[in-house]
């Protein structure tokens, strides 16, 4: 086996499971979570703390500021050099997360489709368009390409459009032409739980966030003048708060929208997770989580 990953839902126990397998399988992590690369966001993000990790070495965290940009394609080229880097020492390396995603992108012949090659390309000329009125183009030319993005990423409808108009071919279809196979000797685990325990668990996480400050954190970046445009603060956690330092919301308004759009992600992950990736499923006993452990073990030991 050449690399481990450990995929699911949020507050599912994702980063307990790595910990344990880590010290069992003389492992390193990686973190497959798209925004525990930036600094600073840490109560938002779940982010492990040094404590937490029991001397187990992490990588792709806190080594982003929240105003840089970081695209899975940056992911993918930094985790796949990590994942020689860490064999060649000897270890496991162990990707933990659920952005899926960034995860297949490492793991599979994930090519990205880019427009570097429009040397022509002027996304000014796109400016007196809307952000619906672009994607209804896009739409027209490539629906496929369309369903995946949101009208509001301006960027990558933009980019999707540049390809169409440069190359003449359909970005989903540079897609689908791609053959979807593993090119590691990867084992993914995922872990799940009764979905009504997992919302509950999810909702608590949220008050325990605001507990340990989480108003406090994004204030903070709010502050210094990010905008909520910023890749960062486009996450769960970040963006709702935003709205209530702007008046748009009330604390207590905030607080439950950041836990039905976690429950919401949540259940988009599971989706996600099952239609796109070779998943082996553990049930999560939260009473007795060494027994899980233990049954993930006992699988590996048959790969």
């Amino acid at each position: 086996m050449d690399v481990l990953c450990i995929v699911g839902p949020t507050a599912v126990g994702k980063t307990k499971m790595s910990i344990e397998l880590a010290k069992r399988l003389n492992g390193e992590i990686i973190s497959g979570d798209s925004m525990q690369i930036y600094r600073t966001m840490d109560i938002g993000t779940a982010k492990i703390s040094v404590k937490e990790r029991e001397g187990i070495v992490h990588h792709l965290i806190d080594e982003k500021e929240p105003e840089e940009s970081y695209s899975v394609a940056d992911f993918q080229r930094t985790v796949r050099a990590k994942i020689a880097e860490i064999k060649s020492r000897g270890k496991l390396p162990i990707i933990v997360g659920g952005t899926g995603l960034y995860i297949k992108s490492v793991l599979y012949d994930y090519e990205f489709v880019q427009d570097a090659d429009s040397k022509d390309s002027d996304p000014s000329k796109y400016a007196h368009l809307t952000n619906d009125e672009l994607h209804a183009m896009l739409k027209k030319v490539d629906e496929e390409g369309a369903k995946a993005i949101h009208p509001n990423n301006r960027k990558r409808v933009i980019r999707a459009l540049e390809i169409y108009t440069t190359s003449g071919m359909k970005k989903s279809e540079m897609i689908e032409q791609q053959e979807h196979r593993l090119i590691y000797d990867a084992c993914v685990i995922g872990l799940t739980d009764d979905r009504q325990v997992l919302y509950e668990r999810i909702n608590k996480r949220v008050d325990q966030m605001y507990e340990e400050g989480l108003v406090e954190e994004v204030r903070s970046l709010f502050d210094r003048g990010i905008p909520e445009t910023t890749q960062s603060i486009r996450a769960i956690g970040y963006k709702e708060l935003y709205d209530y330092f702007k008046g748009n919301l009330s604390l207590d308004e905030s607080k439950e929208l950041i836990k039905r759009n976690s429950r919401r992600y949540a259940k988009r992950q599971y989706t996600w997770f099952n239609n796109q990736m070779e998943v082996v499923w553990f049930q999560v006993n939260v009473a007795a989580f060494e027994k899980t452990v233990d049954e993930v073990l006992d699988y590996l030991k048959t790969r």
